[in-house]
């Protein structure tokens, strides 16, 4: 496919861009996640080239990530000059909810998974249209797998629709629970009992980009994580939602600037999850 640079607008338009001009990001997205996998998988060709360094407790930043963002900055800014950027590792405090066309990145989610040469990492491009979630894409090239939505039009896996499960109680569900040290350890141990005794299961995968599109395509049946970065979590809303599940209100608890709690699940189980998790959510 071939793309037109798209004419530049001033940052103080505020109208929302036309279902045309969201298309043509949503096509380019999609492109451009699938081009910064293969990017990112070359690196492990040669792990010595990763150059790990740390960033804080179980949070590593490599090479491939660095090269892996300005990749996909480079080639959204060259069809889309007018666009500003929210990404994980050099534009986190570039942007705020003022940006008419924002695109929030995390080039590599799951980077501890992807040095160690673990399956579950994924590059995760969302867009924000007017400061709402309308596009989200998550690819994940160990897996050959891209999950794909355009707001109002559905959620797909490699262009198959997909939907979240019809699950309808806890003790029937599999989880996804993400942890951060940036939170304390007592909510998530009470979150963690109270899953035992209601017999649900969960998974911790180190990727939390990667769990949110399972529960879009009906792998998971919810996800649990009480502090992520809108980087981490942007592409997972518009997919969950586009796949027909429930989300929490992250940007309604200061998400994107600050961080905050995700949430979000089948339809099925989202009253019992609520009552499982509410009471932490605000001191998240």
């Amino acid at each position: 496919m071939t793309f037109k640079r798209a004419p530049e607008r001033s940052k103080a338009d505020g109208a929302s861009l036309t279902p045309e001009e969201l298309k043509s990001r949503f096509a380019a997205a999609r492109l451009v996640a699938a081009e910064a996998g293969r990017l990112a998988r070359s690196f492990l060709d040669d792990p010595r080239g990763l150059e790990i360094s740390p960033k804080g407790p179980q949070d590593i930043v490599t090479a491939a990530d660095v090269a892996v963002e300005r990749l996909i900055v480079s080639k959204l800014t060259e069809l889309f000059p007018g666009d500003a950027f929210l990404a994980e590792e050099t534009y986190a405090k570039a942007r705020s909810e003022a940006d008419r066309a924002l695109w929030v990145i995390d080039p590599i989610d799951g980077t501890g998974n992807f040095a160690a040469g673990r399956p579950d990492w994924c590059v995760s491009i969302g867009f924000m249209n007017c400061g709402q979630p309308a596009i989200g894409v998550i690819d994940i090239p160990s897996a050959n797998e891209q999950y794909a939505a355009l707001r109002g039009n559905g959620a797909a896996r490699n262009g198959k629709p997909v939907r979240v499960s019809d699950c309808i109680s806890i003790a029937g569900a599999t989880l996804g629970v993400d942890y951060s040290f940036r939170h304390p350890v007592e909510p998530y141990l009470q979150i963690l009992e109270t899953l035992f005794r209601k017999k649900g299961g969960f998974r911790c995968n180190g990727s939390s980009a990667v769990s949110l599109a399972h529960v879009a395509g009906g792998r998971l049946d919810g996800f649990i994580e009480l502090h992520l970065y809108p980087w981490d979590v942007m592409a997972g809303i518009v997919l969950i939602q586009e796949a027909g599940g429930w989300v929490g209100d992250f940007l309604a608890l200061g998400g994107l600037r600050k961080g905050g709690p995700m949430i979000a699940s089948a339809p099925g189980i989202r009253d019992e999850l609520v009552a499982l998790v509410g009471r932490f959510v605000g001191k998240a």
